[in-house]
Parts: C-alpha cells; structure tokens; sequence
C-alpha cells in the first residue's frame, strides 16, 4: 500500500465525523449509546463494578490497543488518558520491556528507533546496534542498553507515520511511561472518573530477556503484589505470545492471564528455544486449548484465526475456535481493529490510500458476530459504535 497524502473527501471526513462524536460523547453516556444498548452490554458482562473481576466487563470488551494509538502516539500518557475518554473499558498499558537498571517501561518493542527519538540524540548514537531478537537480527537502539534516568530523555514518536500522519503532530510531546507510573496513574483514573480503570499489559521477548538477566514475571509480579494488584479480581491482565511465560506467572501471581497466539504457522519463541515443535496450529486445536485453560482464562488471537481471509484478503467463514475456546471455559479477546484502510479485510476497504478509513463497522459486525468476547482496537471510540450497533440489533 502506498504512502500518499490522505484524500479529504475519502477519508478526513469520515475521521473528523468520528472524532467529533468521540470528543463530545466522551465520559458516562459514552459515544451516544442508548440506554438500552448500555444496559444490554452492561448485562452481558455482568455489571460495571470493578472487583468482579472479568465478568465485571461489558461484552464485547473494548481494549485501547496501546492506548487510542489511531489518534496519538503509542504507550504514551496521552494515548493512553484518550482511551478511556473514547470509551475504551481496557487500556493496553502497555507493552513492557527493561531497562539497562532493571525498571520496567512501555515501549511496543525493546527496539525504540521507530517509536522515540533515539536517533536525534548525538549523545546515543554510539548506542546503536545489530541484535538477534527471537531469532530476526534487529539493528536500532535497546531498551535494555539504557537506564530509567537516560530513556526519560527520550520523547515518544509516532510509529507508522504513512498510515497516520496526523498522529505525527504530537511526536515528542510525552516521555516514555514506566509501568509502576502506569499503576499509580491506573488509581488516579479510577478515583477521578467514580469506576474502575482497568488496564491488561503484555510481557515482550521473555525468553530473550530472562537470558539477558532480566526476567520480566518476577518484575512484574512484585509491582503488582507492591500496588496490591495480584489478585484473581484485580483489574489488571495479563499478557504474553509464549505459553511457558504464562504458565511462570501463574505461579506468581492470581490476576486472569492470557495468551497470545499469532499466524498458526507460527511458533512462541519460547517453544523454539526449548524444541516444542507445536506451532499455534496445535494450540488453537481443541487439546491445545485445553492446555492453555489449565494455567490462563483467555487467549489473545490474531483475528485471521477467528474469521481467515482468502487469497484477495476477503474474509471467508468463521473457524470453530470461539466455540472451542468457550467449551473449556477460555475467554477470546482477538487483535487488532483498525480503521484504515491497509488494515481492514480487503472487501471492506474503500479506496486506495494508506490512511483513509474503510468500512470498519462492517468488519467490526463481522467478528463481533462470531461471539468474541472482545477485541483489540487502535480506535476505541469506533470500537464503543460498533458494539452500541451490535447490541442493539
């Protein structure tokens, strides 16, 4: 897909309209949503309180993927505080890596040249490098090269510049979050808006940094037991692509987990680390859920596992995997929704250009008819409009 300048007609319209709605329906009646439409999503998640733990969620559930990083830059306090004013029920906060000295940070991957600017700083150029990360050689700039105090220096860039320019307004406007910030920010949210703020971060590379010295579950889970947020019905989930990582912090800590599970020729890393030949293929069968719904609640599938595309990129019948997944018990929160068009099943694009929107709400109806129980997604105030049109049906 190319890199043009956006269409205004196609598409500026179409954001601006959206946009429009979300800023002026943020808060209580979020986005317009009737009465009953509320209450029937209410209701199917089992009410709005905050110590139910999972059945406390509205279904299907809205999660901010990395905040609302459709409209602001990724991992950032700015991302993250318009997630919750666009609706979202979770944010993604965030996707945790270390530093050199041992804090936890959001960033979307250990490597930070895309997503800060790294590279503007002179006094860090020598810190460039060419790593193997789970198996790819990776040349940039490493979380884990760096203390706290020198990636506090850095200010948060947007990743995909071609698909949303206008996120680039706001390049280095915020700094990079730890997550103990984002835990205490969690508790400022939840008393300034009367309802629990719930928020589901994701462990990045454990094996690779648990060989570095820097093992992610027991950082996280001493946070968490710090901030009295380990439990079962603690708002906070949990995250990761490899299995055995779940299964770590299932020892650890009670809080609901979930696995990640990408393209099913795919393989978790930690499983080619250690020789497990099975591929998410087999985790997706029924003995592999099984598996999984021994140590975690949910699992965190691509959406192409739940609905596959064909060879033009249309969507095609949906697999049996909600279904199998509800049969033992396992919650489905798949990833991820976006709005334009490169990101959108091809038969629900509209137009050629990189960042203009396609028929999300479309697509959106399509999965949500499978019976996920919730979904990723970089806009959460289309995300809140499409359930409100779904359940309302």
């Amino acid at each position: 897909m190319g890199t043009q300048r956006p269409n205004e007609e196609a598409s500026g319209t179409g954001r601006r309209a959206l946009l429009g709605a979300a800023v002026l329906g943020a808060g209580g009646a979020v986005l317009g949503m009737t009465g009953t439409a509320r209450a029937d999503s209410i209701r199917a998640g089992g009410g709005q309180g905050g110590n139910g733990g999972l059945k406390s969620l509205p279904k299907p559930t809205i999660v901010g993927h990395r905040g609302a990083s459709g409209y602001r830059p990724e991992h950032t306090f700015g991302s993250y505080q318009l997630a919750l004013d666009l609706g979202a029920d979770i944010v993604e906060a965030g996707d945790l890596v270390p530093t050199k000295d041992g804090h936890l940070v959001c960033r979307h991957e250990p490597e930070i040249g895309g997503t800060t600017d790294v590279a503007d700083h002179p006094e860090f150029a020598d810190r460039k490098k060419t790593k193997v990360l789970d198996g790819v050689s990776t040349t940039g700039w490493f979380t884990e090269d760096f203390t706290l105090a020198e990636l506090k220096t850095l200010r948060a860039i947007e990743r995909i510049p071609a698909n949303r320019p206008h996120n680039t307004l706001y390049n280095g406007r915020w700094e990079i979050p730890t997550f103990e910030e984002v835990l205490k920010w969690q508790d400022e949210q939840t008393r300034a808006r009367g309802k629990q703020v719930w928020i589901y971060p994701e462990l990045k590379h454990p094996t690779y940094f648990r060989k570095q010295g820097l093992p992610l579950e027991e950082r996280v889970a001493k946070l968490l037991r710090k901030h009295r947020k380990d439990r079962r019905t603690s708002p906070v989930i949990i995250q990761s692509f490899e299995p055995t990582s779940i299964e770590r912090l299932n020892k650890l800590v009670d809080n609901p987990l979930v696995v990640l599970l990408s393209s099913a020729d795919g393989r978790p890393w930690d499983f080619v680390e250690t020789g497990d030949p099975r591929t998410v293929a087999d985790l997706v069968k029924p003995a592999g859920l099984r598996e999984i719904a021994s140590y975690a609640q949910g699992i965190g599938p691509t959406l192409d596992l739940v609905i596959p595309r064909d060879a033009k990129g249309n969507l095609t019948q949906p697999t049996t995997l909600v279904r199998d997944a509800h049969k033992v018990g396992l919650i489905l929160h798949p990833w991820t929704m976006r709005n334009e068009n490169p990101f959108l099943p091809a038969n629900f694009r509209k137009g050629t250009d990189a960042d203009a929107y396609g028929d999300v709400f479309g697509a959106y109806k399509a999965y949500f008819a499978t019976g996920i129980d919730g979904v990723f997604t970089d806009q959460p105030d289309t995300g809140v409009l499409a359930r409100e049109d779904f359940v309302g049906d």
